[in-house]
């Protein structure tokens, strides 16, 4: 049985006529006739009874009417559903982020894309790199937020693209000495009690810090590491010791934090969008159409 033959019986029933039925079908009467007997015979049950005038539908024909409808409006929705899945329109999504993520682009990313696609289920996960990382290569993860790393560019498993940069600033004590200052020089912080970013947690930011340090001459004196910003940001209320961050730090206003812009030439920090190189799904594909708009809107 094919659906076309469903849709024959369904425009005989409807018509209760051959010559009319054949006509809405855009096909000669005879062939019409014989497939609805051939239906009949397949199924073995008599559908139509054919000695009254007009055309009557048996009891079960009546039945077989009702059913046939409801499998080809299934059908179609089946279709409908299959377009919209392609169009990345339905589905679920399982999104990793950091901190410097949910400061900057997070927000106004889920305000366009749950906009734009009401009907996909996102759920998002905060999580270390190394965590998003191993998730991804798990299918736990489909898509992760973090600074890049050098190393990444050997990951031939993963795909990655840059989808912000910014500079560092110096987050202070609000009692520091250097709190009356327009800007700050790295150098003056040489001799500072350094509060990280955790290697394990954000590994790309911790490796840029650390370069930079060191590319003005001294290594930052870590006694502390924050995995999360808002601890790190805690910690400097505290006076515990200073910490250079993205600028989107900035964002959180912290009470007994003072932020300062660094006087020299700063490199930016690179946030990346990951997901694994053989993962072709539609949803994900939109999603990331929405993620390099807002940036590019952004910067």
């Amino acid at each position: 049985m094919e659906l076309r033959h469903l849709r024959y019986f369904i425009a005989v029933a409807e018509e209760l006529n051959f010559s009319r039925a054949a006509e809405r079908l855009h096909m000669a009467q005879p062939p019409l006739s014989q497939q609805i007997k051939a239906l009949e015979d397949e199924i073995e049950v008599l559908l139509f009874d054919r000695t009254k005038r007009p055309l009557h539908l048996t009891w079960a024909g009546q039945v077989f009417l009702e059913e046939t409808r409801l499998v080809l409006a299934q059908v179609d929705n089946s279709v409908k559903a299959a377009k919209r899945a392609n169009r990345g329109e339905i589905g679920h999504l399982i999104v990793g982020f950091n901190s410097s993520m949910a400061n900057c682009l997070l927000p106004d990313i889920l305000q366009v894309y749950c906009a734009r696609f009401p009907k996909v289920e996102l759920t998002w996960r905060e999580l270390a790199t190394s965590l998003q990382l191993q998730a991804l290569r798990d299918r736990h993860l489909d898509v992760g937020f973090f600074h890049l790393m050098s190393s990444m560019v050997q990951e031939s498993d993963l795909c990655s693209v840059i989808i912000w940069e910014e500079t560092l600033i110096v987050a202070l004590p609000e009692n520091h000495r250097l709190a009356n200052e327009i800007k700050v020089s790295l150098q003056e912080l040489a001799e500072e009690s350094f509060i990280l970013p955790s290697r394990q947690f954000a590994p790309g930011l911790s490796e840029q810090i650390e370069h930079l340090c060191q590319q003005f001459g001294f290594s930052p004196n870590v006694i502390q590491e924050g995995t999360m910003m808002l601890t790190i940001l805690g910690l400097v209320a505290g006076n515990v010791g200073i910490a250079l961050l993205p600028a989107n730090a900035q964002n959180v206003q912290r009470k007994g934090v003072i932020y300062k812009s660094i006087a020299e030439s700063m490199p930016t920090v690179p946030m990346a969008a990951v997901w694994r190189a053989d993962d072709n799904s539609p949803i994900l594909r939109e999603f990331l159409e929405v993620t390099r708009a807002i940036a590019k809107t952004d910067r």
